[in-house]
């Protein structure tokens, strides 16, 4: 893979939508109410149903090892700065970009932007990887 410093990455498209939130729930385990029955997500002042953080960071890893393989990927962090509310009978769609930072002895490090609906939704998003 060639990267070079300054280089903006093509944003890449997640569908997020209940069924996906289902499916990450039970395969995580995390069956919190707020990621999959709105009348409680509303109850504790949410606007509706919300993705979980780590479903989230996961996409935003995905945007990292589709760059070179996850095993290049050597570094990845970032912040849950706005959830990702996900209405009923629609898919959201959660756009990740990136920019190469510094490029160090085979290490490229990657800003990452994390956006739906128009919304950041990480942030302080950041990885590296080998090149």
């Amino acid at each position: 893979m060639s990267l070079s410093t300054g280089q903006e990455l093509a944003p890449k498209r997640y569908l997020i939508n209940r069924a996906l939130l289902k499916q990450y729930a039970d395969a995580s385990g995390d069956q919190n109410p707020i990621h999959q029955d709105e009348a409680f997500a509303k109850s504790v002042g949410l606007p509706d149903v919300i993705a979980h953080g780590m479903l989230t960071m996961a996409l935003a890893g995905k945007f990292l090892s589709d760059l070179n393989g996850s095993a290049a990927v050597v570094e990845f962090s970032a912040k849950f700065i706005k959830p990702v509310v996900v209405p009923a009978g629609r898919d959201v769609e959660l756009i990740v970009s990136g920019k190469v930072g510094e490029i160090n002895e085979g290490i490229a490090k990657i800003e990452i932007t994390a956006m739906c609906e128009d919304v950041k939704v990480l942030g302080v998003a950041k990885g590296a990887v080998r090149i």
